[in-house]
Protein backbone atom coordinates (compact mmCIF):
# COMPACT_ATOMS: atom_id res chain seq x y z
CA UNK A 1 0.00 0.00 0.00
CA UNK A 2 1.50 3.43 -0.67
CA UNK A 3 0.74 7.22 -1.65
CA UNK A 4 -1.45 6.14 -4.56
CA UNK A 5 -3.57 4.11 -3.10
CA UNK A 6 -4.23 7.05 -0.61
CA UNK A 7 -4.80 9.46 -3.05
CA UNK A 8 -7.20 6.74 -4.54
CA UNK A 9 -9.44 7.00 -1.65
CA UNK A 10 -9.47 10.29 -1.19
CA UNK A 11 -10.73 10.43 -5.01
CA UNK A 12 -13.27 8.74 -4.37
CA UNK A 13 -14.38 10.99 -1.30
CA UNK A 14 -14.61 13.67 -3.83
CA UNK A 15 -16.24 11.90 -6.84
CA UNK A 16 -18.70 9.62 -5.42
CA UNK A 17 -19.25 10.93 -1.97
CA UNK A 18 -18.06 8.05 -0.14
CA UNK A 19 -16.62 8.87 3.01
CA UNK A 20 -12.89 8.74 3.24
CA UNK A 21 -13.19 7.52 6.85
CA UNK A 22 -15.63 4.61 6.61
CA UNK A 23 -13.92 3.56 3.38
CA UNK A 24 -10.77 2.97 5.59
CA UNK A 25 -12.44 1.47 8.37
CA UNK A 26 -14.33 -1.30 6.02
CA UNK A 27 -10.53 -1.77 4.67
CA UNK A 28 -9.36 -2.35 8.01
CA UNK A 29 -12.08 -4.69 9.38
CA UNK A 30 -11.48 -6.91 5.89
CA UNK A 31 -7.86 -6.63 6.32
CA UNK A 32 -8.12 -8.08 9.76
CA UNK A 33 -10.24 -10.83 8.32
CA UNK A 34 -7.61 -11.57 5.59
CA UNK A 35 -5.15 -11.65 7.88
CA UNK A 36 -7.07 -14.51 10.53
CA UNK A 37 -7.87 -16.67 7.58
CA UNK A 38 -4.06 -16.75 6.43
CA UNK A 39 -2.15 -16.57 9.65
CA UNK A 40 -4.39 -18.16 12.28
CA UNK A 41 -7.21 -16.65 13.96
CA UNK A 42 -6.07 -17.69 17.44
CA UNK A 43 -3.85 -13.95 18.32
CA UNK A 44 -6.12 -11.10 19.01
CA UNK A 45 -4.54 -8.49 16.39
CA UNK A 46 -5.49 -5.45 15.28
CA UNK A 47 -4.93 -3.80 11.77
CA UNK A 48 -3.60 -0.31 11.23
CA UNK A 49 -4.06 1.73 8.25
CA UNK A 50 -1.87 4.38 8.08
CA UNK A 51 -3.26 7.61 7.15
CA UNK A 52 -0.29 9.44 6.06
CA UNK A 53 1.94 7.07 3.95
CA UNK A 54 -0.94 4.39 3.24
CA UNK A 55 0.95 1.31 4.83
CA UNK A 56 -0.35 -1.14 6.72
CA UNK A 57 0.80 -2.75 10.10
CA UNK A 58 -0.40 -5.68 11.98
CA UNK A 59 -0.37 -5.78 15.71
CA UNK A 60 -0.46 -8.44 18.01
CA UNK A 61 -1.76 -7.00 21.54
CA UNK A 62 -1.92 -8.98 24.94
CA UNK A 63 -3.42 -7.86 28.27
CA UNK A 64 -1.38 -7.86 31.02
CA UNK A 65 -2.91 -9.74 33.61
CA UNK A 66 -1.45 -11.42 37.31
CA UNK A 67 0.82 -14.28 37.17
CA UNK A 68 -2.32 -16.75 38.71
CA UNK A 69 -4.56 -15.55 36.04
CA UNK A 70 -2.68 -16.60 33.10
CA UNK A 71 -4.79 -18.46 30.72
CA UNK A 72 -3.36 -18.03 27.13
CA UNK A 73 0.04 -16.74 26.25
CA UNK A 74 -1.15 -15.48 23.05
CA UNK A 75 -3.86 -13.13 24.52
CA UNK A 76 -2.27 -12.44 27.56
CA UNK A 77 1.29 -11.75 29.05
CA UNK A 78 2.42 -11.84 32.80
CA UNK A 79 2.77 -8.72 35.21
CA UNK A 80 6.66 -9.26 35.65
CA UNK A 81 7.00 -10.30 32.05
CA UNK A 82 5.09 -6.76 30.77
CA UNK A 83 7.51 -4.45 33.02
CA UNK A 84 11.14 -5.84 31.51
CA UNK A 85 9.53 -4.01 28.22
CA UNK A 86 8.12 -1.24 30.00
CA UNK A 87 8.35 -1.04 33.73
CA UNK A 88 5.04 1.86 33.74
CA UNK A 89 3.01 -1.29 32.94
CA UNK A 90 -0.43 -2.38 35.17
CA UNK A 91 -2.64 -4.85 35.61
CA UNK A 92 -5.51 -4.45 32.72
CA UNK A 93 -2.78 -2.51 30.50
CA UNK A 94 -2.59 -3.56 26.33
CA UNK A 95 0.87 -4.55 24.52
CA UNK A 96 0.87 -4.44 21.42
CA UNK A 97 3.70 -5.88 19.31
CA UNK A 98 3.78 -5.28 15.78
CA UNK A 99 4.02 -8.91 13.64
CA UNK A 100 3.18 -7.55 9.75
CA UNK A 101 4.17 -10.79 8.17
CA UNK A 102 6.35 -10.30 5.13
CA UNK A 103 4.06 -11.00 2.55
CA UNK A 104 0.76 -9.09 3.76
CA UNK A 105 1.57 -6.40 1.43
CA UNK A 106 -0.30 -8.63 -1.75
CA UNK A 107 -2.84 -9.92 0.55
CA UNK A 108 -3.68 -6.31 1.81
CA UNK A 109 -3.50 -4.70 -1.58
CA UNK A 110 -5.64 -7.33 -3.02
CA UNK A 111 -8.40 -7.48 0.34
CA UNK A 112 -8.60 -3.11 0.09
CA UNK A 113 -8.88 -3.50 -3.85
CA UNK A 114 -12.15 -5.76 -3.36
CA UNK A 115 -13.46 -3.15 -0.85
CA UNK A 116 -13.07 -0.53 -3.07
CA UNK A 117 -15.09 -2.03 -5.72
CA UNK A 118 -17.54 -2.81 -3.27
CA UNK A 119 -18.12 0.06 -1.73
CA UNK A 120 -18.25 2.22 -4.92
CA UNK A 121 -21.09 -0.34 -6.19
CA UNK A 122 -22.84 0.10 -2.61
CA UNK A 123 -22.23 4.06 -3.18
CA UNK A 124 -24.00 3.83 -6.36
CA UNK A 125 -26.85 1.58 -5.18
CA UNK A 126 -27.43 4.20 -2.66
CA UNK A 127 -27.00 7.39 -4.93
CA UNK A 128 -29.75 5.85 -7.53
CA UNK A 129 -31.89 4.66 -4.21
CA UNK A 130 -32.12 8.18 -2.91
CA UNK A 131 -32.61 10.05 -6.23
CA UNK A 132 -35.62 7.78 -7.28
CA UNK A 133 -36.91 7.71 -3.93
CA UNK A 134 -37.49 11.32 -4.89
CA UNK A 135 -39.55 10.89 -7.90
CA UNK A 136 -41.64 8.56 -6.66
CA UNK A 137 -45.60 8.59 -7.16
CA UNK A 138 -44.07 11.14 -10.51
CA UNK A 139 -44.12 10.56 -13.80
CA UNK A 140 -40.88 9.63 -16.01
CA UNK A 141 -40.29 8.76 -19.42
CA UNK A 142 -37.97 5.31 -20.07
CA UNK A 143 -37.78 3.22 -23.17
CA UNK A 144 -38.82 0.10 -22.90
CA UNK A 145 -36.15 -2.47 -22.54
CA UNK A 146 -37.82 -6.05 -22.91
CA UNK A 147 -41.15 -7.93 -22.10
CA UNK A 148 -40.66 -11.13 -20.15
CA UNK A 149 -43.58 -13.35 -19.64
CA UNK A 150 -46.21 -10.42 -18.83
CA UNK A 151 -43.51 -8.30 -17.15
CA UNK A 152 -41.83 -5.35 -18.78
CA UNK A 153 -38.77 -3.96 -18.10
CA UNK A 154 -38.14 -0.11 -18.58
CA UNK A 155 -35.34 1.56 -19.18
CA UNK A 156 -34.87 4.61 -16.78
CA UNK A 157 -31.11 5.45 -18.11
CA UNK A 158 -28.97 4.51 -14.81
CA UNK A 159 -31.09 1.51 -13.76
CA UNK A 160 -34.13 -0.78 -15.03
CA UNK A 161 -38.07 -0.27 -13.58
CA UNK A 162 -40.18 -3.19 -13.29
CA UNK A 163 -43.70 -3.21 -14.56
CA UNK A 164 -45.87 -6.31 -13.52
CA UNK A 165 -49.03 -7.16 -15.39
CA UNK A 166 -51.04 -5.52 -12.88
CA UNK A 167 -49.59 -2.52 -13.39
CA UNK A 168 -49.80 -2.44 -17.31
CA UNK A 169 -52.82 -1.21 -19.26
CA UNK A 170 -55.10 -3.88 -20.10
CA UNK A 171 -54.72 -4.53 -24.13
CA UNK A 172 -51.65 -2.29 -24.39
CA UNK A 173 -48.83 -3.96 -26.03
CA UNK A 174 -45.25 -2.81 -25.33
CA UNK A 175 -42.22 -3.34 -27.70
CA UNK A 176 -38.50 -3.25 -27.12
CA UNK A 177 -37.27 0.36 -28.23
CA UNK A 178 -40.62 1.90 -27.35
CA UNK A 179 -40.90 5.44 -25.25
CA UNK A 180 -43.35 5.15 -22.71
CA UNK A 181 -44.46 7.59 -19.08
CA UNK A 182 -44.59 5.49 -16.43
CA UNK A 183 -45.72 6.64 -12.89
CA UNK A 184 -42.79 5.36 -10.04
CA UNK A 185 -45.30 3.58 -7.79
CA UNK A 186 -43.06 2.24 -5.36
CA UNK A 187 -38.89 2.54 -4.59
CA UNK A 188 -37.66 -0.37 -2.10
CA UNK A 189 -33.90 -1.10 -1.12
CA UNK A 190 -32.80 -4.86 -1.69
CA UNK A 191 -29.57 -6.81 -1.37
CA UNK A 192 -29.02 -6.56 -4.98
CA UNK A 193 -29.52 -2.49 -4.79
CA UNK A 194 -32.87 -0.46 -5.51
CA UNK A 195 -35.74 -2.12 -7.24
CA UNK A 196 -38.49 0.20 -9.04
CA UNK A 197 -42.02 -0.20 -9.30
CA UNK A 198 -43.86 1.67 -12.35
CA UNK A 199 -47.34 1.79 -13.44
CA UNK A 200 -49.80 2.76 -16.32
CA UNK A 201 -52.45 1.62 -14.40
CA UNK A 202 -52.22 3.76 -11.23
CA UNK A 203 -54.34 6.51 -11.14
CA UNK A 204 -51.83 8.70 -10.47
CA UNK A 205 -50.19 8.75 -13.59
CA UNK A 206 -53.73 10.44 -14.64
CA UNK A 207 -53.10 13.15 -11.95
CA UNK A 208 -49.59 13.58 -12.73
CA UNK A 209 -50.77 14.18 -16.83
CA UNK A 210 -52.90 16.80 -15.11
CA UNK A 211 -50.54 18.79 -13.60
CA UNK A 212 -48.14 18.91 -16.47
CA UNK A 213 -51.18 19.34 -19.08
CA UNK A 214 -52.87 22.30 -17.18
CA UNK A 215 -50.83 25.00 -16.15
CA UNK A 216 -54.18 25.82 -14.04
CA UNK A 217 -53.36 22.17 -11.92
CA UNK A 218 -49.77 22.94 -11.68
CA UNK A 219 -50.35 26.31 -10.31
CA UNK A 220 -52.76 25.00 -7.87
CA UNK A 221 -55.94 27.23 -8.75
CA UNK A 222 -57.44 24.06 -10.11
CA UNK A 223 -57.67 21.39 -7.74
CA UNK A 224 -58.02 17.69 -8.71
CA UNK A 225 -60.33 16.16 -5.47
CA UNK A 226 -60.53 12.63 -6.51
CA UNK A 227 -60.06 10.23 -9.40
CA UNK A 228 -61.57 6.81 -9.81
CA UNK A 229 -59.55 4.70 -12.58
CA UNK A 230 -60.11 1.61 -14.54
CA UNK A 231 -57.07 1.83 -16.72
CA UNK A 232 -57.72 1.85 -20.45
CA UNK A 233 -61.47 1.55 -20.00
CA UNK A 234 -62.31 4.98 -17.95
CA UNK A 235 -61.25 7.72 -15.50
CA UNK A 236 -63.38 10.15 -13.69
CA UNK A 237 -61.65 12.86 -12.75
CA UNK A 238 -63.04 15.32 -9.86
CA UNK A 239 -62.21 19.20 -10.41
CA UNK A 240 -62.60 22.35 -8.04
CA UNK A 241 -61.48 25.63 -8.89
CA UNK A 242 -60.43 28.27 -5.81
CA UNK A 243 -60.78 31.30 -8.65
CA UNK A 244 -64.83 31.72 -8.92
CA UNK A 245 -63.65 33.50 -12.40
CA UNK A 246 -62.00 30.07 -13.53
CA UNK A 247 -63.88 27.06 -14.79
CA UNK A 248 -61.75 23.77 -13.32
CA UNK A 249 -63.89 21.80 -16.33
CA UNK A 250 -63.12 24.15 -18.82
CA UNK A 251 -59.38 24.39 -18.00
CA UNK A 252 -58.94 20.80 -18.11
CA UNK A 253 -60.83 20.49 -21.18
CA UNK A 254 -58.32 23.31 -22.94
CA UNK A 255 -59.11 25.28 -25.87
CA UNK A 256 -60.82 22.69 -28.42
CA UNK A 257 -60.19 19.88 -25.78
CA UNK A 258 -56.43 20.03 -26.86
CA UNK A 259 -55.34 19.51 -23.22
CA UNK A 260 -57.95 16.28 -22.42
CA UNK A 261 -56.76 15.41 -26.00
CA UNK A 262 -52.74 15.01 -25.51
CA UNK A 263 -53.97 12.67 -21.99
CA UNK A 264 -56.02 10.73 -23.62
CA UNK A 265 -53.72 9.94 -26.97
CA UNK A 266 -51.03 9.52 -24.16
CA UNK A 267 -53.22 6.09 -22.16
CA UNK A 268 -54.68 4.86 -25.08
CA UNK A 269 -57.82 6.40 -26.00
CA UNK A 270 -58.92 6.28 -22.32
CA UNK A 271 -62.13 8.17 -21.62
CA UNK A 272 -62.16 10.77 -19.44
CA UNK A 273 -64.68 12.48 -17.56
CA UNK A 274 -64.04 15.51 -16.04
CA UNK A 275 -66.68 16.35 -13.25
CA UNK A 276 -66.59 19.34 -10.89
CA UNK A 277 -66.55 18.62 -7.26
CA UNK A 278 -68.99 19.62 -4.70
CA UNK A 279 -68.78 19.39 -0.89
CA UNK A 280 -72.98 19.20 -1.51
CA UNK A 281 -73.08 15.01 -1.32
CA UNK A 282 -76.05 14.84 -3.19
CA UNK A 283 -74.97 17.51 -6.03
CA UNK A 284 -71.38 15.72 -6.07
CA UNK A 285 -73.05 11.87 -6.65
CA UNK A 286 -75.41 13.54 -9.14
CA UNK A 287 -72.26 15.37 -11.40
CA UNK A 288 -70.37 12.12 -10.86
CA UNK A 289 -73.47 9.52 -12.72
CA UNK A 290 -72.39 12.10 -15.94
CA UNK A 291 -73.53 11.83 -18.64
CA UNK A 292 -77.02 10.36 -17.09
CA UNK A 293 -79.18 12.79 -16.03
CA UNK A 294 -80.40 12.56 -12.48
CA UNK A 295 -83.78 13.54 -11.16
CA UNK A 296 -82.68 13.49 -7.79
CA UNK A 297 -80.72 12.43 -4.81
CA UNK A 298 -81.65 11.31 -1.38
CA UNK A 299 -78.72 10.59 0.80
CA UNK A 300 -78.03 9.12 4.22
CA UNK A 301 -75.34 11.04 6.02
CA UNK A 302 -75.13 8.12 8.74
CA UNK A 303 -74.46 4.98 6.15
CA UNK A 304 -72.87 7.54 3.84
CA UNK A 305 -75.20 6.17 1.15
CA UNK A 306 -77.37 7.51 -1.40
CA UNK A 307 -80.22 6.51 -3.43
CA UNK A 308 -80.31 8.32 -6.74
CA UNK A 309 -83.52 8.83 -9.55
CA UNK A 310 -82.67 8.67 -12.87
CA UNK A 311 -84.99 8.70 -15.93
CA UNK A 312 -86.38 5.36 -16.95
CA UNK A 313 -84.34 5.89 -20.46
CA UNK A 314 -81.20 6.86 -18.53
CA UNK A 315 -81.06 4.01 -16.25
CA UNK A 316 -78.84 2.01 -18.58
CA UNK A 317 -76.51 4.83 -18.90
CA UNK A 318 -76.48 5.69 -15.19
CA UNK A 319 -75.32 2.16 -14.08
CA UNK A 320 -72.92 1.68 -17.43
CA UNK A 321 -71.72 -0.82 -19.22
CA UNK A 322 -70.99 -3.82 -16.74
CA UNK A 323 -71.93 -1.67 -13.79
CA UNK A 324 -68.60 0.61 -14.64
CA UNK A 325 -70.28 4.17 -14.22
CA UNK A 326 -72.00 3.48 -11.23
CA UNK A 327 -68.91 1.88 -9.70
CA UNK A 328 -66.42 4.56 -11.01
CA UNK A 329 -69.05 7.20 -9.58
CA UNK A 330 -69.29 5.31 -6.16
CA UNK A 331 -64.94 5.09 -6.17
CA UNK A 332 -65.09 8.96 -6.79
CA UNK A 333 -67.33 10.01 -4.51
CA UNK A 334 -66.81 7.09 -1.66
CA UNK A 335 -70.52 7.00 -1.14
CA UNK A 336 -72.67 3.87 -1.34
CA UNK A 337 -74.74 4.19 -4.70
CA UNK A 338 -77.85 2.51 -5.63
CA UNK A 339 -79.76 3.95 -8.74
CA UNK A 340 -83.25 3.41 -9.46
CA UNK A 341 -85.83 4.13 -12.31
CA UNK A 342 -88.13 6.74 -11.83
CA UNK A 343 -90.78 3.73 -12.70
CA UNK A 344 -88.83 1.48 -10.06
CA UNK A 345 -89.08 4.21 -7.47
CA UNK A 346 -92.63 5.36 -7.77
CA UNK A 347 -93.51 1.75 -7.25
CA UNK A 348 -91.15 1.25 -4.02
Amino acid sequence: MNHEFLEAIEELEKDRGIDKEILIDTIEQALLTAYKKNFGSAQNVRVEFDRQGGNIKVFSQRVVVDESDLYDTFLEIELDDARKINPNYELGDIIENEVTPMDFGRIAAQTAKQVVVQRIREAEREIVYKEYLEKENEIVTGEVARVNKNIVYVNLGRIEAVMTQAEQIPGENYKAGQKIKVYILEVKKTNKGPQIVVSRSHPGLVKRLFEFEVPEIFEGIVQIKSIAREAGSRTKMAVKSIDEKIDPIGACVGPKGSRVKNIVDELGDEKIDIIKHSDDPAEFISASLSPSKVVKVEVNEEEKSALVVVPDYQLSLAIGKEGQNARLAAKLTNWKIDIKSESQASQE
